[in-house]
């Protein structure tokens, strides 16, 4: 067997995961294909006795068309901050308006709260669900979560989720939200001022 075909079938076997890294980062199945074509194309042109970890390297790679945050701390602060008002006035539009058209929202409600974990894509459907959460906005304050802009929501000192956000190009691409009470434990924010 030829190197070439030996190095697309150990590629085959990673596809699978490859595509669900490159969906739960870029959302729409095309682009997920897409983010993993290259990486195939990439692998193709790569010298692989370099690589020391095939997996993690592929891993690496698709993960590069990750979305790039803005770099400017107060400009995603803005942007969130439009979204928390939009959110809280129950103001579809400017939802919409704040979201990148192929925006990712990932939430993990962890095995206590399965029915919060989702992935959701797209501005309309990601502005629907934010309407439905306006409720808690009297309970979400700014939060520094891995250096962007984020935010806290929690009640009675009790932490209820964290919300990462991605901002690029003025508008939101991913929010990660982490409303699992395990990992949140882990994370050291009990004992919480409102």
């Amino acid at each position: 067997m030829g190197e070439e075909v030996w190095l697309a079938e150990l590629f085959e076997q990673h596809r699978p995961q490859l595509r669900a890294v490159a969906y739960r980062m870029l959302g729409p199945l095309t682009e997920a294909e897409d983010a993993v074509q290259e990486t195939w194309l990439r692998l193709a042109r790569t010298d692989t006795d370099e690589v020391d970890n095939l997996a993690a390297w592929l891993t690496t790679v698709v993960q590069g068309r990750a979305p790039a945050p803005d770099p400017d701390l107060a400009r995603q602060r803005e942007v969130v901050n439009a979204f928390l008002t939009a959110a809280r006035d129950g103001d579809f539009d400017g939802l919409v308006a704040v979201l990148h058209p192929d925006v990712v929202l990932r939430s993990d409600g962890g095995a206590t709260r399965a029915r919060h974990t989702t992935v959701l894509t797209g501005a309309w459907t990601v502005a629907a669900q934010a309407t439905t959460f306006g409720r808690f906005s009297p309970f979400a304050r700014p939060a520094l979560v891995n250096g962007a802009a984020g935010v806290l929501v929690s009640a009675a000192g009790r932490p209820l989720s964290v919300m990462a956000f991605t901002v690029t190009d003025g508008r939101i691409a991913t929010i990660d939200v982490i409303a699992d009470p395990e990992r949140l434990r882990q994370l050291g924010l009990a004992g919480l001022d409102d």
